[in-house]
Formats: structure tokens, sequence, C-alpha cells
């Protein structure tokens, strides 16, 4: 009798443990590793929302920048590598807008940024150093038959 009571307290050990577990929070992600601009304690999706912006600013995938191969799960990808030129010269080009908005800008509150990378990449890798020719009239139609003069 005293082994089947053993049993069911250890079946009852057993199941709480795992109601217990399947209750708790999930692990925190690991830190992001290698940041050198950013702050350290940047949340996922402000990292995630930069990185779709200076994606978008510059018309580029992850891989432009990161260590990965497009269409492979962004798991696979080595986002701490410093591997690709880009990367660093990305973080130049950070350090010099975040330069312009807060000493020539004066801007304190970084969400009312007055430069960012679309100011001068406008959806291209390379800045845009004129302004676009400006587009020509479109030509007059030629004259009707009976308007000649």
């Amino acid at each position: 009798m005293n082994r089947e009571k053993l049993l069911l307290a250890a079946g009852c050990a057993a199941f709480l443990a795992a109601v217990a577990s399947a209750q708790a929070p999930a692990p925190a992600p690991p830190p992001f590793k290698n940041l050198q601009v950013f702050p350290k304690d940047i949340a996922r999706a402000d990292l995630i929302a930069n990185m779709k912006l200076f994606a978008q600013s510059l018309g580029v995938r992850c891989t432009h920048c990161h260590v990965g191969t497009e269409g492979q799960p962004l798991s696979t990808f080595d986002f701490a590598s410093d591997a690709k030129p880009a990367k660093a010269t990305a973080r130049k080009m950070l350090a010099m807008v975040h330069r312009i908005n807060s000493q020539d800008f004066g801007v304190t509150d970084f969400s009312k940024v007055k430069v960012t990378c679309f100011t001068c990449h406008r959806g291209s890798t390379k800045p845009l150093t004129m302004p676009p020719a400006p587009e020509s009239a479109p030509a007059a139609p030629p004259p009707k038959a009976n308007e000649r003069g």
C-alpha cells in the first residue's frame, strides 16, 4: 500500500511540474551580439523596425549588410558578423546622421529626427548627389488637318 501511495505522489509531482513548466514564461531571447551603434538593451521590435527602415531607404535586403543566404530563414543568418564592408559603412552613416540631427538640428527626441537614411538615399544604395532631372513636358499633339493654316 505504501508503494502505491509513493507512486501516486511521484506521478502527481511529475504532473504538477509539467503544468508549472508549461505556464512559466518563455525564456528571454539572448541579448544581441556586436551592437556598436544601437543601445545594448534596445527592444527587439525597435531594432527590427530600424533595420526595415534601412532596407527601404536603400532599396536593399538583409543580405546587403548581413551574412546569410537570400531566401533562407533569418535564424540561419550571422547577424553579429562584420564580414561585409557595407555593415561598417552603415555604422559610419548612422553616426553621421545622429551627429547631423543632434548638433545641426538640436534634436533630442529621436522620434522627431530631421534627417534619415532616406533623406539622401531615396531607395538607392548610392546617395543622390544631384536633384532628379525635371520631367519634360509632353509634346503637343500635331494640329488637326482642318486647323492648318
